[in-house]
């Protein structure tokens, strides 16, 4: 039986390699919808994806940013009408701009949680709405977000409500024989950084290997 996912955050790191090790690899997802923000770092791994696909497989790219809500639920919708149920679904996108508590602006926390919290709740709402069923359903977390980290505060609040949301969502959804995963990378990733920020998160944050076996 042929499935569909969904991976935000689709562009590179995580999401990237999530949508590759789907659809090169996994004999029963045929389908993944990817979301991303518009890039060029999309465009061209979309381009390198799509050259590799085995008979019977296809990705389909959506180009949305996670933290706009109104655009975000349009881009379920349509996502939606155009595959069908969504089996699998992995909220990777993640934003952190990290900063000393009396430097952090209201919008960059705002934006923070949008990202971070409102949009993975956004697209499951959304697509149970539509009556959409899920199989699996992955929230990427922080460890972050269990201790929390010095000068992370908007980035280690937003992943302690993942991590809950995640736990109320396996409840709750559990009726439906969905399965709902919580996973806490070490550190934050480079790529979901502020620019200005990126270069002091570690590389190893990145790899997929801990969110993937």
């Amino acid at each position: 039986m042929s499935k569909t996912a969904l991976v935000t955050g689709a562009s590179r790191g995580i999401g990237l390699e999530t949508t590759r090790r789907f659809i090169l690899n996994h004999d029963d997802i045929t389908t993944v919808v990817m979301f991303a923000r518009d890039s060029e770092d999309f465009d061209d791994n979309v381009a390198a994806l799509e050259s590799e696909l085995p008979i019977g497989r296809k990705i389909v790219p959506y180009r949305v940013d996670v933290g706009d809500r109104s655009a975000l639920k349009k881009a379920v919708k349509q996502a939606y009408d155009e595959v069908g149920n969504i089996d699998i679904l992995i909220n990777n996108a993640g934003y952190t701009n990290p900063v000393p508590l009396q430097q952090v602006k209201m919008a960059d926390f705002e934006k923070t949680m949008n990202v971070n919290l409102y949009g993975p709740f956004t697209i499951v709402k959304t697509l149970l709405n539509r009556g959409n069923r899920f199989d699996l359903i992955v929230n990427i977390a922080s460890t972050a977000g269990i201790n929390g980290r010095s000068g992370w505060l908007t980035y280690s609040a937003s992943k302690a409500a993942v991590i809950n949301m995640s736990q109320v969502m396996r409840e709750e959804l559990s009726i439906y024989g969905t399965r709902v995963v919580c996973l806490s990378p070490a550190a934050p990733r480079p790529h979901c950084a502020a620019r200005s920020r990126r270069r002091r998160i570690p590389a190893r944050s990145c790899s997929p290997s801990t969110s993937l076996r």
